[in-house]
């Protein structure tokens, strides 16, 4: 008598199985809220689940390990674990292709910089607009954390609060997708301009801008936050570019 196949989550693969299991188990994660951490099972269990080989289930979790979505652990309890959300490994992606882009000399700090402009002016505004008032408490701290590095804004304790200030502002924005597209802002585009031009800015200047953008966010006034906010990386960009004029960027 055949062993019957064990109850499970997914739905069975058609044509090319690896990945569709490996679509299946993103739909899943999305499904379930899984968060990183969660244990999905053994190889073997996931493979008895889908009905197919350790192998074509090996090659649908090198697919969803390249996304970040899912590791493995060997040993007592070990197995496939989440390693992050779909959105989270949708940012982490972003910002790969985008540091490699930008280490190859396939895109330039002005261009990024272009880009920011088309992502966080519309998103200042739309943190303006979802504002409370713990999003000013949040903002008046990350500015506070700064103030006493703003002589030397090319630390590590300066970019720290500078980066802080503007997730604030992108987690206030409330859109999940324009969060995961604009994290390269953060983990890529952040830490060249500092290596690039943090002895050309003005920390001061930076703190005003970001005071500027606070008062905006605090008074729900949308349109004052994207002016503000355009200001702000405008400044960046003038630099930038004085020194590639220069030949020193």
């Amino acid at each position: 008598m055949s062993t019957p196949r064990p109850r499970t989550r997914f739905a069975q693969p058609r044509g090319d199985a690896s990945e569709q299991i490996a679509l299946e188990i993103r739909r899943y994660l999305l499904r379930h809220d899984l968060h990183p951490g969660d244990r999905l099972g053994t190889e073997q269990e996931l493979a008895d689940e889908f009905g197919v080989s350790r192998p074509t289930l090996r090659e649908a979790l090198r697919l969803l390990a390249s996304s970040h979505l899912v590791r493995a652990s060997k040993g007592p309890g070990g197995g496939i674990f989440v390693a992050s959300t779909p959105n989270e490994g949708m940012s982490r992606n972003v910002s790969e292709s985008i540091a490699t882009m930008l280490e190859t000399n396939s895109v330039s700090l002005n261009e990024l910089l272009d880009a920011r402009v088309y992502l966080e002016v519309p998103l200042a505004g739309l943190a303006a607009q979802n504002a409370t008032a713990e999003t000013a408490r949040e903002l008046q701290a990350a500015i506070a954390e700064a103030e006493g590095h703003c002589e030397h804004p090319a630390s590590d304790a300066f970019r720290i609060a500078d980066t802080r200030f503007h997730r604030v502002l992108a987690v206030t924005a409330g859109n999940q997708l324009v969060l995961t597209f604009t994290s390269w802002t953060l983990d890529v585009l952040q830490p060249s301009l500092i290596d690039t031009i943090g002895d050309a800015i003005d920390g001061s200047q930076i703190l005003e801008q970001h005071r500027a953008i606070m008062r905006a966010v605090q008074r729900r006034q949308p349109a004052a936050a994207q002016r503000a906010m355009r200001r702000h990386i405008e400044y960046l960009r003038d630099i930038v570019r004085d020194l590639e004029e220069r030949g020193e960027a």
